[in-house]
């Protein structure tokens, strides 16, 4: 896996005009966005911000784009400066590179789900993440499966074991993780499934 990301940062010659992004995490953006071909066309701003609550990262559309068709639709990738670990507090940036391409996956798995909403469905949905732990579980599940389908499930394994297993992070943040988003033997189960249906394409 290491191989593959070092060709792909050395060969990639592709312009993401649609996408902008921090200088200082450019080439995991870049190649977690290989994985999602069908955004090459969807205008995605990455921005770092001080603290987001309860997360490292957030996928969100932009204010103006609920005035637009859905296929016309920017969104913003909001990343937080810092996460807490065993009490001390690292840079997000400085996080291992197939960790960080990972989390990065995983928002851009929440993209793909929004842009196949309609503007008041998309309304809908926010409004019930605020308020359903339910819902939430739904669109964090939705959204790692979108990842895996796309063929980033070792980026996605590597964020949960880096989480769960690498890493003293806060307990109320591990919890959290293992309450709404799906664990590796889920994970697995749905690779094994995507794998069953490809074979069967092949046939």
């Amino acid at each position: 896996m290491k191989l593959t990301l070092i060709l792909y940062l050395l060969m990639t010659t592709i312009a993401y005009t649609q996408h902008h992004m921090p200088k200082s995490i450019e080439d995991e953006v870049k190649f977690a966005l290989s994985y999602y071909p069908q955004l090459e066309n969807t205008s995605i701003h990455f921005k770092f911000k001080k603290d987001i609550k309860k997360s490292t990262m957030q996928a969100q559309p932009a204010f103006s784009s609920f005035f637009k068709r859905k296929g016309d639709r920017s969104y913003y990738i909001f990343i937080s400066e810092t996460v807490k670990i065993s009490g001390e507090t690292y840079y997000t940036k400085k996080m291992p590179k197939e960790v960080l391409i990972g989390w990065i996956g995983h928002e851009l798995g929440h993209i793909m789900d929004y842009r196949n909403r309609s503007n008041m469905n998309l309304v809908w949905f926010g409004i019930k993440y605020l308020f359903s732990k339910n819902h939430i579980i739904e669109a964090e599940r939705a959204a790692d499966t979108y990842a895996i389908k796309s063929g980033m499930e070792d980026y996605i394994l590597k964020t949960k074991n880096f989480i769960l297993n690498q890493s003293d992070i806060d307990e109320k943040y591990i919890a959290r993780i293992k309450k709404f988003y799906l664990s590796p033997e889920e994970i697995m189960e749905i690779i094994k499934q995507r794998d069953l249906k490809l074979a069967k394409v092949l046939e």
